[in-house]
């Protein structure tokens, strides 16, 4: 386990390196701190660690150097505290939380905070426990949120697993649960649900974080009624009075950049054109596959995108480390460079362009210039977290078929729109062909089929629907076990025998996502942990993550990182539109209704 002595153990020792009386383990001279606190930068700062927490940050830190101690020059460059992840699920990355870490760490995060809800979909509470005993056991803080809402949407979806009030109050007594994951049943919190805020009454008299989610523009009495009912802060805003709302109400407003969500540019105007105090919002991922966190960045990418938006380079600092540590009540321990604090810190040579030479977590250097350094033991997982994947029957074309109403030779249909880098989806209607009882596609005007076939309790059921937006023009199909939140499959595709063989394709392998066309398998990243989660290295995963992009262009989408949208196509909690195992819900009324207008 990796472990950091609290600083109430280590605090004579840190006294005695301050005053000169006792050598220091490592020491950094000639910094540019970036004080988060004071919202300054000053200039010559020297930094001395002990034990993994900052003893002195000062002028001159000369009086702590030993024989012993180890000494990075600086150089003039910038000292900034490690960058903190405030919402995020490490199973979008398609990898263990290992290999997330693996990734991250070169681009300066040192903590995370992370809701594990998609296994627990799968697993339940014995998936969750897994991925909070492998984060313990990380060289950095990652803290883990328990998940709330499984299923999401009581009644709309059936995952294969159920978490209640019971689950969630052992898990306030695990040691590294930070608090209560994004409550995503904000009309049930509105409503009253005794489930919901017996939940939130159980993290709440734990002390601890409860973790907001309310994927609606409607700012009404259902808004003010859910901040009443306890989340702290939230992550769906899209627009800049979404942002404003949160924060007056006394949440804190968490503007997420992933893979495919830009929600950062819109919500960040509420700072640079109306004057909301900064302090209460907070950088954060949410979702970002492996190929975005190797090639592209994490934290580090949302920092730069928030400080091209206008933002004082200190500003979206603080929303990335200090603004986060204090909603967490981690202030003592995370989110800047002073005394007592684990020392987390990066070295950077540009405050704008934020490039990573040198990252230290708990006083240890862990990646230089973009690689990392030190050494992490891959984290094997036990058998019953595998052979997740049950489908029940060899699918054929036929049970990808949509008869038409008796004597219909045109359908008006229900068509899920999906929204380039938003996660929300449009309700469309679209007027469709009957030939043969059966009611077709239409390609040319981008409408293609989507199945969710279930696979948690093998009973070959598909549920059949329409979606437009990705802009496939050959014949194809994309599958997917990750399929947000219940983490059934969903396939879309042009051709209803290629549907069958991506389907088939993911049952042999126990999980993951495939591209197919004209019966030829294109791309294939396998998932074998829980159909979530990749057993290899986070590069070898990025590597087969990219070329599934390129297949799915190759199929003719355009949509950047569509494969998100694609996983988020059965999210019963997210408006306008979603397909789950019930039927096709609408989720601006939280009802079932017919794909057939």
């Amino acid at each position: 386990m990796s472990t950091i002595k609290p600083w109430s153990e280590v605090a004579p020792r840190l006294i005695e390196v301050a005053m000169g009386r006792a050598p220091a383990d490592m020491v950094i001279t000639g910094g540019q701190w970036v004080n988060v606190h004071s919202g300054e930068i000053v200039p010559e700062t020297d930094v001395a660690i002990l034990d993994g927490r900052f003893a002195y940050v000062g002028p001159d830190a000369s009086h702590t150097i030993g024989d012993d101690t180890e000494v990075i020059e600086a150089e003039g460059r910038y000292l900034v505290p490690g960058l903190c992840d405030g919402h995020m699920h490490v199973e979008s990355g398609l990898v263990t939380v290992t290999e997330f870490c693996r990734a991250v760490i070169p681009h300066g995060t040192t903590s995370m905070f992370i809701d594990p809800h998609e296994i627990a979909n799968v697993l339940g509470l014995p998936g969750v426990k897994l991925m909070h005993d492998e984060a313990m056991d990380m060289p950095i803080n990652v803290h883990v949120q328990m998940p709330s809402c499984v299923p999401s949407a009581p009644g709309l979806e059936t995952p294969g697993a159920e978490l209640g009030v019971a689950e969630v109050t052992e898990a306030m007594g695990w040691p590294n649960i930070i608090g209560l994951g994004e409550m995503m049943n904000f009309p049930g919190v509105a409503a009253g649900n005794a489930t919901m805020l017996g939940e939130i009454a159980a993290t709440q008299e734990a002390g601890k974080t409860v973790g907001g989610h309310y994927a609606s523009p409607d700012l009404g009495h259902a808004f003010h009624a859910y901040v009443a009912g306890g989340p702290a802060d939230d992550h769906e805003g899209t627009r800049k009075e979404d942002a404003t709302a949160r924060v007056r109400q006394g949440m804190r407003a968490m503007l997420r950049l992933g893979s495919a969500w830009y929600d950062v540019a819109a919500q960040v105007k509420a700072i640079t054109e109306d004057g909301v105090d900064s302090r209460n919002f907070i950088l954060c991922t949410d979702d970002s596959h492996s190929g975005t966190l190797v090639n592209e960045g994490h934290m580090n990418r949302v920092v730069r995108h928030a400080i091209a938006q206008g933002l004082r380079p200190i500003t979206a600092i603080q929303m990335a480390t200090l603004n986060t540590a204090q909603h967490f009540g981690l202030e003592r321990e995370i989110g800047s460079i002073t005394p007592g604090r684990r020392a987390d810190l990066i070295l950077s040579s540009d405050i704008s362009a934020l490039p990573i030479e040198l990252v230290i977590a708990r006083g240890k250097v862990m990646a230089k210039d973009g690689a990392l350094t030190a050494e992490i033991p891959h984290r094997t997982y036990p058998e019953f977290a595998k052979n997740t994947v049950k489908l029940g029957k060899m699918l054929a074309a036929r049970d990808f078929e949509i008869a038409a109403p008796a004597g219909a030779n045109q359908v008006n249909a229900r068509v899920i729109g999906v929204i380039e880098n938003q996660a929300p989806t449009k309700a469309l209607e679209a007027p469709l062909a009957v030939e043969g009882g059966l009611v077709q596609m239409d390609r040319e005007n981008d409408v293609c089929q989507i199945a969710l076939v279930e696979r948690h309790r093998a009973t070959g059921q598909v549920t059949n629907g329409f979606v437009s937006g990705f802009g496939y023009n050959i014949d194809c199909a994309i599958a997917s076990t990750v399929a947000h939140d219940s983490h059934h499959m969903i396939v879309v595709g042009t051709n209803r025998e290629d549907m069958a063989l991506a389907a088939n394709r993911l049952g042999e392998v126990g999980g993951g996502i495939i591209v197919v066309s004209k019966g030829k398998e294109l791309a294939l990243v396998e998932l074998p942990i829980a159909g979530l989660m990749a057993d290899e290295r986070a590069e070898i995963v990025a590597d087969k993550a990219q070329k599934m992009v390129e297949a799915m262009e190759a199929c003719g989408c355009t949509l950047n990182n569509a494969y998100m949208q694609h996983s988020l196509l059965a999210l019963v909690v997210i408006p306008e539109i979603r397909i789950s195992d019930v039927g096709l819900v609408d989720v601006t009324t939280f009802k079932k209704v017919d794909l057939f207008v």
